[in-house]
């Protein structure tokens, strides 16, 4: 399948049964849309030999996705409480619509005897604690680090610990913790202090903004060249969220999310008739990201960054998310569902860690779900770097695990050929 678009006055050729990008002119671009266009025969020879090259109008290889019985990754609900009442939490402002409690050691203990023992030959682990706030239940979460790494060393496996924290409760007690345990942390703030006062308020109803921005500079100022994120949310009252994540850049953090809202709530859910808005924005970031990195000012945005030439295999790629395969969620009581955004609805509990076995029938579904289960996908220039979009949004929004969620499919194109121009203008400056 070959994708034909402009950014700009540049155009573009994605092939997908490669993977490979080029420029060409418009005259190209409108040959290779079927219009009618003189070519001269240097020009289509330029053309074939892209072809016989088999980087252009490649066959796509339909190849079987990997799926493994192993489970490498745990996402530990440690609190299902916390200390900021956020208007879009899809956890329901951190209880997942039951009752506010966090985890005991002994769940936590349970949860990592269960992934030792379902993890098979696999020699690096991954725990991921979250909430709800995972610092309002910090010392379940520093034991559980330490019993890990006890259990891991025993059996020759290491394991690669997460946390997703709003910052509020981070000291300097907790920073030296995470920079010395921690492989990645996720730290939750919007953006320009309105826009995150607007959502992320406190208990008291106050905004939040105030409260976390220097302890989240200062954790970051000690991070080094260890991982973290600073992830925002936008919705429909902050549509111009490139400001948002430009701030965000200035305030000295070089890796940055932004990721669209998720709600139904009226006057924040994204709706069809905002999609022009934020295609623009994100070219209006896309041309801003440019030009900072030319004048040695760049940062990381997450979803600018795509790996034509290397990243994961084929096979991967078609497998989709690991979610109720290789990847579980773990609330409070030890409770065990598909993934953070399937916890609390009991249709898809799958077990619990105490009883050291698997619902068969939701893994199964999981597991045979893939890039091609997906029938929407089937056409669709983005299939091998989306893989399909999220299990839980599409559940949530369609029913159905394997059937795409619009809207994310319209944004996740536009981040792509964004993407993808970046990648191209890079080049060019490398020649």
């Amino acid at each position: 399948m070959l994708h034909i678009f402009t950014y700009h006055d540049h155009f573009y050729l994605y092939d997908t049964g490669s993977g490979s990008l080029h420029e060409c002119d418009e005259k190209t671009a409108r040959h290779l849309r079927g219009e009618p266009v003189e070519m001269t025969d240097e020009e289509l020879a330029e053309i074939a030999e892209l072809e016989r090259g088999g980087l252009l109008n490649k066959e796509e290889v339909k190849t079987y996705p990997l799926k493994s019985n192993e489970v490498k990754a745990l996402c530990l609900h440690v609190s299902h409480d916390c200390n900021l009442r956020c208007r879009y939490c899809f956890a329901d402002e951190g209880a997942y619509h039951s009752a506010r409690e966090v985890m005991s050691f002994e769940t936590a203990k349970a949860a990592i005897d269960f992934l030792l023992r379902e993890s098979g030959g696999r020699k690096v682990l991954e725990i991921d604690f979250f909430g709800g706030e995972p610092l309002m239940n910090l010392d379940v979460v520093k034991r559980t680090v330490a019993y890990a790494k006890e259990e891991g060393q025993k059996q020759g496996k290491r394991f690669l610990f997460t946390t997703t924290t709003n910052g509020l409760l981070l000291d300097d007690d907790t920073i030296e913790f995470f920079n010395a345990e921690m492989e990645n942390v996720v730290l939750s703030l919007d953006g320009r202090p309105e826009v995150h006062d607007a959502v992320r308020k406190t208990i008291s109803g106050k905004g939040s903004y105030a409260a976390v921005i220097d302890k989240i500079k200062r954790f970051v100022r000690s991070r080094g060249d260890k991982h973290y994120y600073v992830r925002g949310t936008f919705t429909a009252k902050n549509l111009d969220f490139s400001q948002d994540v430009l701030f965000l850049a200035d305030q000295g953090f070089d890796s940055i999310s932004m990721e669209p809202v998720v709600t139904d709530i009226p006057d924040l859910q994204i709706k069809q008739e905002h999609l022009a808005r934020i295609e623009s924005e994100y070219e209006r970031l896309c041309d801003e990201y440019l030009a900072r990195e030319e004048r040695g000012e760049g940062f990381n945005f997450f979803h600018f960054n795509i790996d034509l030439e290397g990243g994961p295999c084929l096979s991967k790629r078609v497998s989709a998310c690991g979610a109720g395969n290789e990847y579980l969620s773990v609330v409070p009581n030890g409770d065990i569902y598909p993934c953070h955004q399937f916890a609390g609805d009991r249709k898809w509990r799958m077990g619990n860690v105490f009883e050291g076995k698997l619902n068969g029938e939701i893994r199964a579904l999981f597991a045979e779900s893939c890039l091609f289960t997906r029938e929407k996908c089937a056409n669709c220039f983005a299939k091998f770097l989306c893989s399909g979009g999220c299990n839980a949004n599409n559940y949530h929004y369609n029913g159905d695990i394997n059937v795409p969620y619009e809207m994310t499919c319209a944004m996740m194109k536009k981040r792509l050929e964004c993407a993808m121009h970046i990648l191209a203008a890079r080049k060019s400056r490398e020649n």
